[in-house]
């Protein structure tokens, strides 16, 4: 069970990883933590570039990185658009990444710069993930 605390402090380190954002073309920084099973909490942001579709999102980064250094369990993520005063969730390919390395019932905070954050699990993100199911 990940408490708000442990919440509050991903969603810090998610903030903290939008500055580092290189987004150019679009000026919507996003920033991504995630708490690893061991504890430890990697981040990452979004890269741009001039082909879009070389883009990285922040959620892939982060996820990406983390398995790069050994990690492929995750409890928690956390999401911060600082440039958007709405809440703005991961985009479909990232929702099917992070499927790949969390359960259902892993907890997803995002928010923007606004007052309103949304609490959530991947299992609502990305409901009837059938594909689960292959790798059984």
């Amino acid at each position: 069970m990940v408490s708000a605390e442990q919440m509050d402090s991903l969603f810090f380190s998610a903030r903290k990883a939008a500055e580092a954002a290189y987004a150019p073309y679009s000026k919507f920084r996003v920033g991504a933590a995630l708490l690893c099973e061991n504890g430890s909490v990697v981040t990452g942001c979004n890269v741009e570039n001039r082909s879009f579709g070389l883009t990285i999102c922040a959620e892939r980064n982060a996820v990406f990185s983390a398995v790069a250094g050994g990690s492929r369990r995750f409890i928690a993520l956390a999401i911060s658009t600082p440039d958007s005063v709405e809440c703005v969730g991961p985009c479909g390919a990232c929702r099917q990444v992070l499927s790949e390395f969390m359960s259902p019932e892993t907890p997803v905070r995002f928010a923007g710069s606004g007052p309103d954050q949304v609490n959530t699990t991947i299992g609502e993100l990305l409901p009837w993930d059938s594909l689960h199911d292959l790798a059984v």
